[in-house]
């Protein structure tokens, strides 16, 4: 009955996974034997016995998939080092002092320019600081052991680690007196797969740049920037990008968040300016900020779920008037927004991630075949979803996960395969009904 209903024959060719990295770094889905090394971790420095402490520490942020750690201690000396993108951080403790350090880059001559951005960035920094050592920009964090307490070291490593990892990039290629060193373990993207991300970038934002073009943009303004904001997430997640594509999106998104009161148009327009500079930039360059690389920190934190919810659900309401009066292009947009936006601002659960990866590969199936997954989950030109192997998929997920989240439910149910438009209304109101309750 199944076959007939939903037009299940002969299972097709499983999904292939090239194993390709998409979106941003999460350490917010470390197992439970690891979680619970965080509060030996806080117990041992309430104790006082902070070498055991730091033991526990570097246990929890280690991630044994990423092989970002390497920790050492002989009574009371240790030293450590972790990766965090193209920057490595080094540090030892001992005699009451812990300390940690990353290099940015090599300055054969003084720099008066390089100099004044140094200082600019100390003003934004909390627990760390920019440094001259002879010719080496670095950063430095320091703490003495009675107040290296759990959270302290997370925070602190945390701000070291990922500002240094986005400065890097940007100082090396605003200044070109910087040299590079001292680079992190970076593992090459083929040529293939870097003209695969270029061509969808070009083609991504052309398209969306046409799109606007064509339409009355002070009547749909709220839809303009849903269709941009959307834009820069899906580009964000889908390449995966760092260096300063990555830069240039995250600004284009914060040109509409920013707090001022130019009308929405403006912004809008502003965010247009943006994306067509992005297009002009030579292929070369471009192709730079394709490449692999090891994490500890997400360069965001979790939030409570309620606000993956509250985000989902204010952007699905959205749609209704879109939907209504037959404008798909910006129902789609606003839909993926609020579940994109939660993807891109927030540390998400890893079956929360997981679902939203198949959301991608469904709305997007012409790019993941050119990468090499295999079939698609949903035929554009014949508006046909591969009913089964959503759903297998939607379980599969549920299933691994269930043991950390006992209460997870996605309702395949309430999945509506008609279009793509009621699809993806249907498939977010799940994700935002979800109960992450933790075992």
């Amino acid at each position: 009955m199944l076959d007939r209903l939903f037009g299940w024959g002969k299972k097709k060719e499983e999904q292939q996974d090239p194993g390709i990295r998409f979106g941003r770094y999460s350490d917010n889905n470390k197992p439970l034997t690891r979680i619970s090394r965080w509060t030996d971790a806080d117990n041992l420095f309430k104790e006082k016995k902070y070498n055991e402490s730091f033991d526990a520490f570097f246990d929890y942020v280690r991630d044994d998939a990423e092989q970002n750690v390497i920790y050492e201690r002989s009574g009371d000396q240790g030293k450590f080092e972790f990766y965090q993108g193209s920057r490595v951080v080094r540090g030892t403790f001992g005699g009451g002092q812990l300390s940690a350090e990353v290099t940015l880059a090599r300055m054969p001559q003084p720099s008066v320019p390089v100099m004044r951005r140094l200082l600019e960035m100390n003003l934004n920094l909390y627990y760390s600081r920019c440094a001259l050592d002879k010719d080496r920009l670095c950063m430095r964090f320091d703490s003495v052991f009675e107040t290296a307490n759990p959270s302290r070291l997370y925070y602190g490593l945390k701000e070291l680690a990922t500002r240094a990892d986005k400065q890097d990039d940007l100082l090396l290629q605003d200044f070109s007196i910087l040299e590079t060193t001292d680079t992190g373990p970076i593992s090459p993207v083929s040529d293939a797969e870097k003209e695969i991300k270029y061509g969808f970038l070009q083609n991504a934002v052309t398209a969306v740049l046409d799109t606007i073009a064509g339409i009355d943009q002070e009547k749909f303004s709220g839809g303009v920037s849903y269709m941009l904001l959307a834009l820069v997430y899906r580009l964000d997640y889908l390449l995966s990008p760092d260096g300063r594509l990555l830069s240039d999106l995250e600004n284009i998104a914060a040109l509409y968040f920013r707090k001022d009161e130019r009308p929405v148009t403006e912004k809008n327009n502003t965010m247009i300016v943006a994306f067509r500079q992005i297009l002009a930039k030579p292929k070369e360059e471009t192709l730079r900020n394709f490449f692999r690389a090891r994490y500890t920190f997400s360069i965001v934190s979790p939030q409570p779920y309620k606000a993956v919810t509250d985000s989902i659900a204010a952007a699905n309401q959205n749609t209704t008037w879109y939907v209504d009066n037959n404008y798909p292009q910006f129902a789609q947009a606003i839909c993926e927004y609020g579940v994109s936006y939660c993807q891109y601002s927030y540390s998400m659960p890893r079956p929360v991630t997981e679902f939203y990866h198949l959301f991608m590969m469904i709305n997007y199936p012409e790019y993941f075949s050119a990468l090499g997954y295999g079939p698609g989950f949903y035929d554009r030109q014949k508006n046909q979803f591969d009913q089964r192997s959503i759903i297998e998929k939607i379980i599969a997920v549920t299933n691994e996960w269930k043991g950390k989240y006992p209460l997870m439910l996605f309702n395949t149910a309430q999945l509506r395969f008609d279009n793509l438009t009621l699809f993806n209304l249907s498939f977010t109101a799940e994700i935002a009904n979800l109960n992450l309750d933790v075992k």
